[in-house]
């Protein structure tokens, strides 16, 4: 599959996650090697009024969806895969005022599980907010509508 489509594939997924829809997310890039996902920095975010750090609650989403949509630029076909596990360990606050970056690659499949890892950033890649590594649980594609031979959904 070419970057492009995935490119694509990750933006309509994406599209239909009303909780993602709400906190601003959008996919800034995608391709086979990973996904990277943007939390647009927001008053409605901030966790502690005092210093202006977004709330641990909203990067946790983040990475959860970028993780699960990662799932979308490993696999040949759109599948549902639900979010088996998710451990998140927070290395220091976001800088109040900056987005929020989320980058995660899936570096194993299996018939049943996709594993995943990735980290939340802002400035830099490589001074992480957060590392993340989550499993998901493979469902299969998604019921196309129309039975057989229709249009898929996703």
């Amino acid at each position: 599959m070419s970057d492009s489509l995935i490119l694509e594939r990750t933006q309509r997924f994406l599209s239909l996650l009303r909780h993602c829809q709400v906190l601003g997310l959008s996919v800034e890039h995608a391709d086979r090697k990973g996904l990277t996902l943007r939390l647009p920095y927001s008053e409605q975010l901030i966790g502690n009024p005092e210093t202006g750090g977004i709330h641990g609650g909203a990067i946790t989403t983040l990475m959860d969806t970028t993780c699960g949509i990662s799932t979308a630029c490993a696999l040949p076909e759109l599948e549902v895969c639900p979010t088996l596990d998710l451990r998140i360990d927070y290395m220091h606050p976001a800088e109040p005022g900056l987005d929020v970056f989320g980058f995660a690659e899936c570096y194993r499949v299996t018939p049943h599980v996709i594993f995943t890892r990735g980290v939340a950033y802002q400035r830099d890649i490589n001074e992480p907010i957060a590392h993340v590594v989550g499993t998901f649980m493979r469902m299969g594609q998604p019921p196309r509508k129309g039975g057989a031979g229709g249009e898929g959904a996703a």
